[in-house]
């Protein structure tokens, strides 16, 4: 079955070139454009839509405004936002919100199709220079804040205090914005055990799905 992206920026000439470069796959179904996130969030009512590629900066309602709606109404609806910037506030505001990815607009043709087909599938797709971002800004001040408050125990009941060693190391490499065949690489395992892994993490976690996941997950060990 076709993957259904509705596309949304407001720059018409934008719109269009991501609906030349996509519209072609065998695997994916346009199924409409946005303007604004008003006019996005109107439309998901409507439009059954599997992937959102959504601009950030827009005016009436903004893509970090349109992200908090959809992720309560539409939370089936994987958002992959889209930036002209590499900007740290838009990235984290992106993660906190629950997006599900995170490009920059002159991205390749081939990146927006794995971004696409990876959030489809689940699993989040934040490039290296965003997940770095993530890192600096939402992991590392919280261990510098432990070094300083001689705090050696995470906080009881966070998930990071829940999980064996090797589910540590997946949810970290999910946070660093891998796909379930990358970790599997990296590890030497089957996707399958990679899936189900990150399974016992979301049910330790005692979350829905990999975006809340790495959310708690970020929350907690910046706050320790």
């Amino acid at each position: 079955m076709s993957i259904r992206i509705l596309i949304t920026d407001d720059h018409s000439v934008v719109r269009k070139g991501i609906r030349m470069l996509l519209e072609d796959e065998a695997d994916i179904q346009i199924v409409g454009e946005a303007s604004d996130g008003d006019e996005a969030v109107e439309l998901l009512s409507s439009i059954q839509t599997d992937v959102l590629l959504l601009d950030i900066t827009m005016p009436r309602m903004s893509g970090i405004e349109a992200l908090k709606v959809i992720t309560q109404q539409y939370p089936r609806v994987k958002t992959i936002m889209f930036s002209m910037h590499n900007n740290p506030d838009y990235i984290i505001k992106a993660v906190q919100h629950g997006a599900a990815g995170y490009l920059l607009k002159d991205t390749g043709l081939e990146e927006i199709l794995h971004a696409v087909r990876t959030v489809h599938t689940g699993d989040l797709y934040y490039p290296p220079s965003a997940s770095s971002v993530i890192i600096q800004h939402l992991v590392l001040p919280g261990a510098t804040q432990r070094k300083e408050g001689g705090a050696t125990e995470p906080l009881r009941g966070s998930v990071w205090n829940k999980i064996t060693s090797r589910e540590a190391q997946i949810l970290t490499c999910l946070i660093d914005g891998m796909s379930s065949p990358e970790i599997a690489n990296r590890f030497g395992i089957s996707p399958n055990t990679v899936a189900n892994q990150r399974a016992s993490i979301i049910r330790k976690a005692g979350v829905k799905n990999t975006v809340d996941l790495i959310r708690i997950a970020l929350e907690e060990k910046s706050r320790y």
